[in-house]
């Protein structure tokens, strides 16, 4: 068997029987976040698309999403501003082009969502008005949100409508397991992407299903950490499976830390929203003394990396386990009307956020790096798109400013369809795909392999390659995740796929380029900081992996 297959179709596919035929789309998409509800239902008019989410539709990260959606709305506000904001908080990385696209594409994308009746937070008294809020890092309220739940709002709002849209075809309960592409068959001619395979857990097969596109927006890694905000969901699916069909990937050194997650035993991933801090919160020592001040001018409104950085010194000055956010001295009705969920989730806790300061701590919240993608989404695999968390536009540059997620996830799935719709038809029918073949694995004899490797691996993401780095510590993981990969190569190799052994595969592929981002930054810039390697370089570039050419599938 092979060490480490690059792709399912290495050693596991065979000849597919009529009825293993793959299924037939013009568009695959896996995700059902924003991203992908986005360019669903917009290909849908003249599309037929196949939508796939690994648990149920509204299972991703994107429903968690409490703080708002930037856009230069208000008469005080700019584009230039808000560009300048956003490469401000970028530290210097963030590519002009794509983030003036993004910004300038806002005020659209924030239209299309109304149209679809998205409930955003009015202002009082003003029916019609906006209400705008301001967030860390920007230096206008330009922030749309309904109230702290404003992904949980939009998800909502759109799959009703693709619920009442014909044309996609669900697909819940269906995990990723690899592209398929020309290369990897052996055809000859230019490489391109031809279609996917995915575990069919409710089936308990694998499908194939082929388009002459397909898209990923499957999320971030988050999960590749102990401490995160992310949804079970976010193992950098879309990512390592990208890499593994020959796409670069940029900049995954620089994971943003959020520095507010809620530090509860039974809530451990509950977000804090950066709102909180815009709306007045201040972070304190639990003795009250508040010390954001100390750290930037900015105080609590610095971007998210230097917050972050700030509490993880605070809490190993004073040997805490968290420290305190509090927005107590606002009114008990500001807060009902502001932070709702916050503040009832708190209440069920036992926290009055009316009277009490919230324990927080930072989590791994949001990967700024991904598969490298143009201002269409397209890759560098023809007929394969990453859009979303999945994706490194170069919008986020170092450290991505807040807000700016939603907004990217829209602006982009609209490009993507934009780019489907004018892209010729292919040449030809599209080839033939292999069934997969497990006719040579077994049922796993000990599961107990891969929660072992799931727990190791984040515990040591989480100590070396954390908010704070060292090249020893960078050096230590690497080693780690090299005996990792060998071990979940041979339970891959040997036994029938599941989705925990699909997940575990992906994050670990993730961590190691993590690691090769980070250890090839010689500086600290935005979320990448390296005692070893204290000051900013000049000048900077981002950080591109190219990976190996994928091997060709053998019968």
């Amino acid at each position: 068997m092979p060490s480490m297959p690059t792709s399912s179709t290495d050693s596991r596919s065979n000849t597919a029987s009529p009825a293993e035929q793959a299924l037939d789309f013009d568009v695959l998409i896996v995700g059902s976040g924003l991203a992908g509800l986005t360019a669903a239902l917009q290909l849908a008019p003249t599309r037929r698309v196949a939508l796939l989410t690994k648990r149920g539709l509204n299972d991703g990260a994107s429903a968690w999403a409490q703080g708002g959606i930037a856009a230069v709305l208000a008469e005080d506000d700019s584009f230039d501003a808000h560009v300048q904001d956003t490469q401000v908080a970028g530290a210097g990385l963030c590519d002009l082009a794509a983030t003036r696209f993004v910004v300038e594409n806002a005020p659209a994308a924030i239209a299309w969502l109304r149209s679809l009746g998205v409930p955003f937070s009015q202002e009082d008294g003003q029916p019609g008005e906006l209400h705008l809020t301001r967030e860390g890092g920007h230096s206008a309220r330009r922030i749309v949100h309904a109230a702290d739940a404003t992904g949980a709002a939009v998800q909502s709002s759109l799959l009703a409508q693709l619920r009442a849209t014909p044309n996609i075809t669900v697909f819940e309960q269906h995990t990723l397991l690899d592209l398929i592409t020309a290369r990897k068959l052996g055809l000859p001619g230019p490489d391109r992407c031809l279609g996917l395979y995915a575990l069919d857990e409710a089936g308990d097969c694998v499908r194939s299903l082929r388009a002459p596109h397909t898209i990923l927006a499957t999320g971030g890694a988050g999960q590749v950490y102990l401490h995160t905000t992310n949804p079970g969901t976010a193992t950098g699916d879309g990512i390592a499976a990208a890499w593994r069909a020959g796409c670069r990937v940029a900049n995954l050194e620089f994971i943003q830390f959020h520095p507010t997650s809620l530090c509860h035993p039974q809530a451990s991933s509950f977000l804090i929203s950066e709102a909180v801090r815009g709306e007045g919160g201040q972070l304190k020592l639990p003795d009250g003394t508040r010390f954001m001040p100390q750290h930037d001018e900015r105080a609590e409104l610095a971007p998210r990396d230097i917050v972050a950085r700030a509490i993880d010194f605070e809490m190993k000055k004073h040997g805490l386990d968290c420290v305190h956010l509090d927005i107590s001295h606002q009114s008990p009705e500001f807060l009902q009307a502001h932070f709702p969920n916050i503040k009832a989730r708190c209440a069920e806790l036992g926290i009055d956020i009316t009277r009490d300061p919230i324990p927080v701590v930072p989590a791994a919240h949001y990967t700024c790096g991904g598969v490298l993608a143009d201002l269409a989404g397209r890759t560098d695999v023809p007929g394969l798109y990453a859009l979303g968390e999945t994706a490194c536009t170069g919008l986020h540059g170092a450290n991505r400013l807040a807000s700016n997620s939603l907004l990217e996830c829209m602006v982009f799935a609209r490009a993507a369809v934009q780019a489907i719709a004018a892209a010729p038809a292919p040449d030809a029918a599209l080839p033939p795909l292999p069934a997969w073949d497990e006719s040579r694995v077994s049922d796993a004899d000990e599961r107990v392999v891969i929660s072992h490797n799931w727990d190791e691996l984040r515990r040591f993401m989480w100590d070396y390659v954390g908010i704070v780095r060292t090249d020893k510590r960078l050096e230590r993981a690497a080693r780690r995740i090299a005996l990792l990969q060998g071990e979940i190569a041979e339970f891959y190799a040997h036994f029938h796929v599941s989705r925990d052994l699909l997940e575990l595969r992906n994050l670990v592929q993730v961590a190691e380029l993590i690691v090769r981002s980070a250890q090839l930054r010689r500086e600290s810039r935005g979320l990448h900081f390296n005692r070893d390697w204290p000051q900013t370089a000049a000048p900077t570039a981002p950080t591109i992996l190219v990976p190996p050419a994928p091997r060709s599938a053998r019968a």
